[in-house]
C-alpha cells in the first residue's frame, strides 16, 4: 500500500474496513513521520506512543470481531491541548499549567474515544489560546510545513501544522475567534467552527466562554465532515450545548450541489488590507462556483468595521474572569517568594511566572474594561456592538444561503515578524472574528497559493446558525471544482517536508 501517512482519512478508513491495513499499521505509521519531522515543525507538545499503540490494538481487535465503535474506528487524530485529557498532560500551552494531569477527559475527547479514533499525541497552541501565530505557546513556536521560517497560524498553529505535514490525518481544534480557520488558511487545510453550542465545551481550558467553540481539522472537506459527525450533540455536562439532532455533515459533502445557492460577498472583507494573491484566489474559486450555478450577491454588513475593537473587549473581559482560577491555591504551578509570604504574595509570583507576556497584556485589559468605573464604557459598550453584528448577519441571511469572504487578510508571515505588534496581529482576525461573536458556523477551505510568495490562501464561508451543513455542502462543491483545477490537493505542491515541490 501507498505511504500511509498520505491517505486521507475517508481512506484510511475505508482501507482499514477492508482489512488492506490495521489500525497498529497505520498509527506506527504517523507516530514515525511525527519522529521524522516534528523536530522541525514542532506541532506536538506531547506523544505517548505506548497509549497510542494501545488503542490501535483495542481498534484492530473490534475490527477482527466485526464489531467496530464507528466509521473511523483506528484513524489517528491529534488534540489540540486546550482539551483536557486523562492519559495525557494538559497544558493549554502554559507554564501554570505545566506537567498538569487532569482527572477526566474532555466531552469531544470521549467522543472520539467511543468512536474508536486513536489519539496520537496533544498540539501546541497560544498560551490559552491567546494569539494568531503560536509563537505565544510557552513551549516554543510552531513552524509552518510549507515554509519553517514562518507562522502556521494561531492559537491552533499545532493542530493544523501536524495535519499539513501528514503527522495526523485529522485533529481536534478550538476557535474563539478563528483558531481553528485563520491556521487553515496559513496551512492549506480544512478547519471548521461549528455552531456555538453544536459540539461540547466541557473539558476545553476556557478563555472566551461566550466566544469558544471546538472543532475539527483535516486535509478534506469531508475529513472534516467524518469528525464533525462524530464530535457533535448534545451535552448535558455543558450548559450551553444545544438540544437537537444533527444531519449527517459527510452526506452534505457527498450530495454537494450549488445549483441556485445564493452566496453573499461581504464586501467590507473584499478590498482594502488584503494581500492581492488572497483576493485573486476568493473571486477565483466565486467564479467558479458561479459557473456550477451558484449566485454571488454584494452583501454589506456595516457592523463589521467595529468588530475587532469589540471583541478584544469581550475576550480579554471574560478571559480575566476564567483564567483567575489559576491562583496557585488549587492546582498547577506555585511558586513562593523568598522567605515565604502571603496567599497574595504566593499568587502574584505564580502568575508572574506563570503566564507570557500576551496573557498578562489580556488580562490586564479584561479586568480594567470590567472595573467599575469603566465597565459600561468599555464592556458594555463592545456588548452592544455585539448585538449589532448579530443582527447584521440576521438580515444578510434573509437575502443568501452563506457568506464568503477571504478566511485571513495575508499569507503567512515571518517568525517574529509581528511579536512586537500586537494590534497588527490582532487586525488579521478581521474575518474571522465575526462568525463568534454571532454565534454561526464558518469553514475555511483552500483556494489556492498566492502569486506573491506561493504560499496557500483559504476561502471562508459562513451559514446561520444550525445549518453547519450549508457549509459542507458548499465546500463540498469548491473543493471537487479546485481539485479538478489543479490536478488534485494543494498540498501536493508543499515543499520538501510535506513531499511535494514550490
Amino acid at each position: 500500500m501507498s505511504d500511509l501517512t498520505r491517505l486521507t482519512a475517508a481512506d484510511l478508513a475505508a482501507a482499514l474496513a477492508s482489512g488492506d491495513t490495521t489500525s497498529v499499521e497505520v498509527t506506527q505509521a504517523h507516530l514515525d513521520r511525527i519522529a521524522a519531522v516534528d523536530g522541525d515543525v514542532h506541532a506536538f507538545l506531547h506523544v505517548n506512543p505506548q497509549v497510542s499503540l494501545d488503542a490501535a490494538k483495542a481498534s484492530d481487535a473490534r475490527r477482527k470481531a466485526g464489531t467496530p465503535a464507528g466509521a473511523l474506528d483506528g484513524v489517528p487524530i491529534a488534540i489540540k491541548d486546550v482539551l483536557v485529557t486523562t492519559d495525557m498532560p494538559s497544558t493549554s500551552g502554559s507554564k501554570i499549567l505545566e506537567g498538569w494531569m487532569s482527572p477526566y477527559d474532555a466531552t469531544p475527547v470521549t467522543k472520539i474515544r467511543e468512536a474508536g479514533l486513536v489519539p496520537l499525541g496533544k498540539t501546541n497552541m497560544d498560551e490559552f489560546a491567546m494569539g494568531s501565530s503560536t509563537e505565544h505557546s510557552a513551549y516554543g513556536p510552531t513552524r509552518n510545513p510549507w515554509d519553517l521560517d514562518r507562522i502556521p497560524g494561531g492559537s491552533g498553529g499545532g493542530s493544523a501544522a501536524a495535519v499539513a505535514a501528514f503527522e495526523a490525518p485529522l485533529a481536534l481544534g478550538s476557535d474563539t475567534g478563528g483558531s481553528i480557520r485563520q491556521p487553515a488558511h496559513i496551512t492549506g487545510t480544512v478547519g471548521v467552527k461549528p455552531t456555538y453550542g453544536g459540539v461540547s465545551r466541557y473539558g476545553a481550558i476556557a478563555l472566551a466562554s461566550s466566544l469558544d467553540q471546538i472543532g475539527p481539522v483535516a486535509r478534506t472537506v469531508l475529513d472534516t465532515a467524518l469528525l464533525h459527525d462524530v464530535i457533535a450533540g448534545h451535552d448535558p455536562h455543558d450548559s450551553t450545548s444545544l438540544k437537537q439532532e444533527w444531519p449527517s455533515m459527510a452526506d452534505a459533502v457527498r450530495k454537494a450541489n450549488v445549483t441556485g445557492l445564493r452566496i453573499g460577498v461581504m464586501t467590507e472583507l473584499d478590498g482594502d488590507g488584503f494581500q492581492p494573491g488572497v483576493l485573486a484566489r476568493f473571486h477565483e474559486s466565486l467564479e467558479l462556483l458561479k459557473a456550477e450555478g451558484a449566485e454571488i450577491v454584494p452583501v454589506s454588513l456595516p457592523s463589521l468595521a467595529y468588530a475587532v475593537a469589540a471583541y478584544y473587549l469581550i475576550l480579554p473581559a471574560e478571559a480575566s474572569s476564567n483564567l483567575a482560577k489559576f491562583d496557585s491555591v488549587r492546582f498547577g504551578l506555585r511558586v513562593n517568594p523568598v522567605g515565604g509570604g502571603t496567599v497574595e504574595q504566593v499568587m502574584s509570583a505564580t502568575r508572574e511566572a506563570g503566564f507570557g507576556d500576551e496573557v498578562k497584556r489580556r488580562i490586564i485589559l479584561g479586568t480594567y474594561a470590567l472595573s467599575a468605573g469603566y465597565y459600561d464604557a468599555y464592556y458594555g459598550s463592545a456588548q452592544r456592538v455585539r448585538t449589532l453584528v448579530q443582527r447584521d448577519f440576521t438580515a444578510a441571511f434573509a437575502n443568501v444561503d452563506v457568506l464568503a469572504s477571504p478566511t485571513a487578510p495575508t499569507t503567512a508571515w515571518k517568525l517574529g515578524e509581528q511579536l512586537d505588534d500586537p494590534l497588527a496581529m490582532w487586525r488579521g482576525d478581521i474575518a474571522t472574528i465575526p462568525a463568534n461573536l454571532a454565534g454561526i458556523p464558518g469553514i475555511s477551505l483552500p483556494a489556492g497559493l498566492a502569486d506573491e510568495d506561493g504560499l496557500p490562501v483559504g476561502i471562508q464561508f459562513l451559514a446561520p446558525a444550525r445549518e453547519d451543513a450549508r457549509l459542507y455542502n458548499v465546500g463540498g462543491a469548491l473543493e471537487a471544482l479546485l481539485a479538478s483545477k489543479w490536478g488534485g490537493s494543494i498540498l501536493d505542491k508543499a515543499p520538501a517536508l510535506t513531499g511535494g515541490t514550490r
